[in-house]
């Protein structure tokens, strides 16, 4: 065996702790969210039965958690800050059947080495707690503490001296966003346990103990619980239990599709496939169902260890489960659907699902033309038609519709086709632009002001945008809770489901893909437009459609809609003559 090389003789060199657990700290912790599952991690391994959190700033400034768990001993608080110091695992074999969710003995090291942290325990059989601070992993203080029983971990200025981790961090309700998810993760796997959720002095969530039933109406919403649909199954290795919901409450984001396994929350694509090819049948393109499934199974058949960030898994037979998982979820829609025979899918998954019933009539407020106050530039007409007229192009006195959903008109040098929708988001993108930007939008007062409750995150955007939505033509007060009285909505459009307008606006606001290059506003006016614009199918009178034309055609670019497809095509006559020629 060779003899030990000094280890300061070559160019390899071991890296210095602080070093080292700064490094670890970049896969560990990404953001406010992951901190926060870090310390919720180990206020349920300490076998709390009521856990509270407090953040400021989405967890920038401040992330306190508080829990009436076992608590530590004095000698255990500084070791709980060293690398690899862990009270779950003891031996390899361990590795194999962790039951716990914090193991690695990383988190607390890697959070303290960009963080000021303050950890104050009791343990109930002690006379007094202990308190420890570190800041950026120097130790500042160590002593006895007057406190409760179980621990506190209080984590102030998130990267503070990192500044540039700092400043990859997303916009407060973004990163507001993904700290309510973890959060709605932890809450929904525990029912028994009470959470409370507390962000600047507002009280988000208050949470008794529930069973999972109450629990998910309570994190995301009354109506819920009369869409949820249970399933609970063991099959062989597996246990499979939670609920599925109701087609009708699919929404426009992705954020509502839990999955858990032996009470971990995990991610897994496979899975998720295998859920939403079994809602083909009866969802709208870009929707997404609630669900949430919790496996049950022995330690040894799955990996928890697969990253850092412990949420990604892997079965031993990842076949099998989801196979067993579609089984599941087509039994549960059986039970309210009949549920068709799988029709062989000709594309991936999921490019096309089968149409949807179109919505009963009143669902969607008929389109009325609005005079635009949006001018047009003197050629903007140029590139489609020839010679351009002065103020907008020519155009023949007929417009034909075809298949309710794209517009036909004659031109001077051949046929153009306007999609009626893409055409009416543009005209409604700019119109709620130049909205927001003067404030001058008009609002329709509802007779009787509609009281909305949000979940969580809706509340959290919601309240983010509220001057933006009120220059829309929103009339909107917050109110206790996720609550807010709409007295009001734009007077484009027609009241009816103020809720479901509001959610809809809020969602699709979120699934805007991100772009340096988009303010916020253009991002709720966007959103605005793809909830409000007319339907396909809808179909328009001979006025209608020459509005639509009118008013297209006075936008600044009428070519194509805010994500940058075509408004419409057009096809010289020469084409068509070319075509029937051969």
């Amino acid at each position: 065996m060779s003899e030990p090389v000094d280890i300061d003789s070559g160019v390899i060199r071991l890296l210095p702790p602080e070093i080292a657990n700064k490094i670890a700290a970049g896969e560990v912790v990404q953001r406010p969210a992951s901190v926060l599952k870090e310390l919720l991690d180990n206020a349920l391994d300490a076998g709390a039965s009521r856990i509270v959190v407090g953040m400021h700033q989405a967890g920038r400034a401040l992330i306190q958690v508080t829990d009436n768990g076992c608590g530590m001993a004095a000698a255990d608080l500084p070791n709980c800050f060293l690398r690899h110091a862990t009270s779950k695992i003891r031996e390899v074999d361990d590795l194999t059947r962790i039951r716990t969710l914090g193991f690695r003995g990383e988190a607390m090291a890697s959070i303290a080495s960009i963080a000021q942290v303050t950890v104050k325990s009791k343990r109930m059989e002690d006379a007094s707690g202990t308190e420890y601070e570190s800041w950026g992993g120097e130790e500042r203080h160590f002593g006895p503490a007057a406190t409760d029983n179980g621990t506190s971990v209080m984590v102030r200025n998130l990267f503070f001296n990192v500044p540039a981790r700092r400043a990859f961090l997303k916009t407060d309700a973004t990163e507001m966003r993904h700290a309510l998810t973890v959060f709605q993760q932890m809450a929904l796997v525990n029912p028994d346990v009470a959470f409370e959720l507390h962000d600047e002095h507002d009280a988000i969530y208050r949470l008794l103990p529930a069973d999972t039933e109450q629990r998910i109406a309570d994190l995301f919403g009354k109506e819920y619980k009369a869409s949820l649909m249970a399933v609970d199954e063991t099959a062989g290795f597996v246990r499979i239990r939670g609920f599925v919901s109701d087609p009708k409450l699919a929404r426009r984001n992705r954020g509502e599709q839990f999955f858990f396994v032996n009470g971990r929350p995990f991610v897994h694509r496979h899975l998720v496939h295998s859920v939403l090819e079994q809602y083909a049948p009866w969802l709208r393109e870009d929707t997404y169902p609630f669900f949430t499934l919790r496996y049950d199974l022995n330690p040894e058949l799955v990996d928890v260890n697969v990253h850092p960030s412990k949420m990604e898994v892997r079965f031993e037979d990842e076949r099998t489960i989801a196979m067993i998982t579609r089984s599941v979820v087509k039994r549960a829609l059986q039970s309210r659907y009949a549920v068709p025979e799988p029709m062989a899918f000709q594309a991936p998954f999921p490019s096309h699902f089968p149409s949807f019933p179109e919505p009963p009539s009143g669902g969607m407020p008929p389109y009325t033309p609005i005079p635009s106050r949006i001018n047009i530039s003197p050629d903007a007409a140029d590139r489609l038609y020839a010679p351009p007229s002065p103020g907008k192009p020519e155009k023949s006195s007929g417009f034909w519709q075809l298949h309710d959903q794209y517009i036909l008109t004659k031109t001077l040098t051949g046929l153009c086709v306007i999609d009626q929708q893409a055409a009416h988001r543009r005209i409604l993108f700019e119109k709620a632009l130049q909205a927001v930007e003067t404030g001058l939008a008009g609002t329709q007062q509802l007779l009787f002001p509609q009281s909305v409750e949000f979940s969580a995150s809706d509340f959290a955007l919601l309240k983010q945008l509220l001057p933006d939505l009120l220059k829309l033509g929103f009339d909107l007060t917050p109110v206790s809770g996720n609550t807010a009285l709409v007295a009001g909505v734009p007077a484009d459009i027609a009241a009816g489901d103020e809720r479901d307008l509001l959610v809809s606006i809020l969602q699709q606001y979120q699934q805007v893909h991100p772009s340096a290059s988009l303010a916020p506003r253009e991002k709720l006016a966007m959103a605005y437009a793809s909830k409000t614009a007319i339907p396909r199918g809808k179909r328009l009178s001979q006025e209608e459609m020459e509005a639509l034309f009118d008013q297209l055609f006075a936008c600044a670019s009428p070519y194509t809609d805010p994500q940058g497809r075509p408004t419409l095509v057009t096809m010289p006559l020469d084409e068509i003559r070319a075509r029937f020629r051969g």
